[in-house]
């Protein structure tokens, strides 16, 4: 049993290890790199500058069909920016008919507002009847593509678009070619940006815009389009460049700070409560592994407001610890052997920890749902650091001390403080 219990703590250790070194410097085995934790953080405005715009919408839609709007349109955007190749979004509803877009480590704020936010109302109106034939819905793929030396933009239909165009094009096909009546007119935001003529019906659903471009009017058009169109008009109400809150210098030095802060914690724990702080500084390793570890899966971004909450869970993951070895050696002084006072100590440690965590959890869940921006990103922080430190405090702690236990390895109370 002795053995079966080091063994198990000593791959424990092993794991920590190389999760941790996995962590501050990165990994490669084969063909696959795991990139360090650093790299792999979005930040957010803040600490890494940029724009934000808020737009409203100008609708009187209420209920189920204002969710439908905002929904489609937060879409739309999210399409939009990641067609233009803007990097890291952060694209929320504000309020009822706002959406706030974030886009950290764009320059050129007009740019990036103009890309965003652009109506892109795509319309085929046949010259005949001056109706519309299709829209910009009815497009399942638009690539800059060549087409004898001409920069053209590739067009693909769905069923109903294919059929639609094929019925039009049969129609206009029969006035006198190079006439009005003889042209499909695409229509960009009111504005024609192609008029051919045309000779014979086009079917199968597959066509070409041409207007004489160069590759990044093609390329940019093409964006557009598969981005599809908004379906209600905007405003934009609120817009603003931000720089960078820390430069790359101060950010650097903050992170050392806290290394530095964190290190004189995992010392002061191991020399007043020995084995207990050891096992203490093992589950605080693994509880930053799985606060940063779930950042990363969750693509959250990272803020200042996200880093005061980082160390403010990291402050509550050690007190969690320091309630529980104080109940410990309160057993271990009313003569209990280190096994029943383990048990005995956690028991009473517990309500303690959970009360405390689930007000600040409540709180952590309020500014949440009715914060925005940074708050959210404050709240989130928070909510991961709290589940975290439960678990690492609970759970990792007394497995790691009930192994350290079993292998016979501290007999003697003084060991734990006592």
């Amino acid at each position: 049993m002795k053995m079966k219990n080091a063994i198990i703590f000593l791959l424990v250790l092993a794991i920590v290890g190389l999760a941790s070194y996995t962590a501050i410097s990165g990994l490669q085995i084969g063909n696959t790199t795991i990139s360090p934790f650093k790299d792999s953080i979005k930040q957010g405005l803040d600490l890494k500058g940029g724009v934000y715009v808020v737009y409203e919408a100008k609708t009187d839609a209420e209920g189920e069909e204002l969710q439908r709007i905002m929904y489609q349109t937060i879409e739309v955007f999210r399409n939009r920016v990641d067609a233009f190749g803007l990097t890291e979004p952060l694209i929320v509803p504000e309020g009822e008919k706002r959406i706030r877009v974030e886009l950290p480590g764009v320059e050129d704020a007009q740019e990036a507002i103009d890309m965003i936010g652009r109506t892109a109302q795509l319309k085929f109106v046949a010259g005949d009847n001056q109706e519309v034939v299709l829209t910009g819905a009815n497009v399942k793929r638009a690539e800059a593509a060549t087409e004898a030396g001409q920069y053209v933009v590739s067009l693909e239909l769905d069923t109903e678009g294919a059929e639609a165009f094929s019925e039009a094009t049969a129609r206009v096909a029969e006035y006198q070619y190079g006439s009005n009546e003889n042209k499909i007119y695409i229509i960009l935001d009111d504005e024609v940006i192609s008029d051919p003529n045309v000779k014979e019906r086009i079917s199968g659903g597959r066509s070409q815009i041409s207007g004489g471009f160069d590759r990044d009017e093609a390329i940019r058009l093409a964006a557009l389009i598969r981005a599809g169109g908004l379906p209600v008009d905007l405003e934009e109400v609120q817009s603003s460049t931000i720089t960078a809150t820390l430069g790359v210098n101060a950010l650097n030095k903050s992170v050392k700070a806290a290394q530095i802060g964190i290190l004189l914690v995992l010392l002061f724990m191991l020399i007043y409560y020995r084995i207990p702080g050891l096992v203490a500084n093992i589950a605080l390793t693994i509880y930053m592994l799985i606060v940063l570890g779930t950042f990363i899966a969750l693509n959250a971004t990272l803020t200042l407001p996200g880093i005061a909450a980082l160390i403010l869970s990291v402050g509550m993951a050690v007190d969690a610890n320091v309630i529980i070895f104080e109940r410990l050696k309160e057993e271990l002084r009313a003569g209990k052997t280190v096994r029943a006072a383990i048990d005995s100590g956690f028991k009473r440690a517990f309500r303690a920890i959970l009360d405390s965590n689930i007000t600040t959890l409540i709180a952590g869940f309020v500014l949440y749902q009715f914060g925005t921006g940074p708050i959210k990103g404050f709240a989130l922080t928070l909510i991961i650091g709290i589940l975290a430190s439960m678990f690492t405090a609970v759970v990792v702690t007394k497995f790691l001390l009930k192994l350290f236990v079993g292998m016979d390895l501290a007999k003697n109370s003084k060991l734990f403080g006592a």
